[in-house]
């Protein structure tokens, strides 16, 4: 075996063990952890996920993936917690805690006192029957039997296991609170996910003056208002409505085929019938459009079909939407 061949059996190996582990979750979803949800779900405070070493970087994504899914919560390090960051926790907070054996020192002196400040305890943990097993409300069983890793220790299908449950935790709640995909948009306004939710056409056409010229406009004006308005294309306007479009490549065939440009207008070489969007539009729906009919503008009208601008397939790609 070459050392390529090495490579992709290891990787084959670990997506393999690591498969076949969170299929088995699945077998392990059960009552209790719909009361520990419900729990979460009916609670007056926060989601407060503690654990340590490579169990609270899985925490620190669980609490992201809650926070973004409008579910409050916080990161408290298991370390961190029994030198003075236990003062997190506050009365209506539900607590849950992440190892894979349950045994660990840091969480053998953090479970007592988290029970004695009677929040609830939820574990997510590889071992019902460990410490944190044992003393927890309610256990999510994350069950791996064997690392991913050849000898068996590097936290591999361990952490996939606790990222997987607490994916599932945090999309039940979702479920639960009937959490849209309007209410995602609000927790991601900066980001590309949250614009394909809330950015409208009317957000982009709003950058850009509107390149426009009427049907009896000469060749030279039409080029003039193409090359001023730096967007490729114009639109051909009569009465505020829409009749035509001219793109740079319906100039660069013209030329080609005209030796003389004198008696020809705007309404002789453009296209009749351009696709256009609703002002009011998502722009998701605009970079949908612009891909479905392989162009790069589209013109956009108002609710009276009154030209209002162009979308360019450059905004989609500044905005991320592409």
């Amino acid at each position: 075996m070459n050392i390529h061949q090495q490579i992709i059996a290891s990787a084959q190996k670990t997506i393999t063990i690591e498969q076949e582990a969170i299929a088995h979750l699945t077998s392990l979803i059960d009552e209790e952890f719909a009361q520990a949800v419900a729990t979460i779900y009916s609670a007056k405070g926060r989601v407060i996920i503690t654990g340590i070493g490579k169990s609270a970087i899985i925490a620190q994504k669980i609490v992201a993936t809650l926070n973004s899914t409008g579910t409050p919560a916080i990161f408290m390090h298991a370390a961190d917690a029994i030198h003075g960051d236990l003062g997190t926790i506050q009365h209506d907070d539900v607590v849950i805690c992440i190892s894979k054996s349950g045994n660990t020192p840091e969480i053998k002196v953090l479970v007592p006192l988290i029970k004695d400040t009677n929040n609830t305890l939820i574990a997510i943990t590889s071992n019902r029957d460990s410490f944190l097993g044992t003393q927890a409300d309610y256990v999510l069983h994350a069950f791996a039997k064997a690392e991913a890793c050849s000898n068996n220790l590097a936290p591999t299908t361990s952490t996939t296991a606790q990222l997987v449950i607490g994916d599932a935790v945090a999309v039940a709640l979702l479920d639960l609170k009937g959490f849209s995909s309007t209410d995602f948009a609000k927790y991601h306004p900066g980001g590309a996910l949250g614009k394909k939710l809330y950015l409208r056409v009317s957000d982009l056409t709003g950058m850009h003056d509107k390149p426009q010229v009427t049907p009896d406009a000469s060749v030279k004006e039409v080029i003039v208002e193409i090359s001023a308005k730096m967007l490729g294309v114009t639109a051909v306007v009569e009465n505020k409505k829409i009749v035509g479009i001219i793109t740079d490549g319906d100039l660069r065939r013209m030329l080609a085929t005209n030796d003389q440009l004198d008696g020809l207008s705007a309404a002789s070489i453009m296209s009749p019938a351009p696709k256009t969007i609703a002002n009011d539009a998502m722009a998701i729906a605009a970079k949908e459009l612009l891909e479905t009919h392989g162009i790069s503008q589209l013109l956009a009208i108002d609710d009276k079909g009154v030209y209002a601008g162009v979308v360019h397939i450059h905004d989609l790609i500044k905005e991320g939407i592409i």
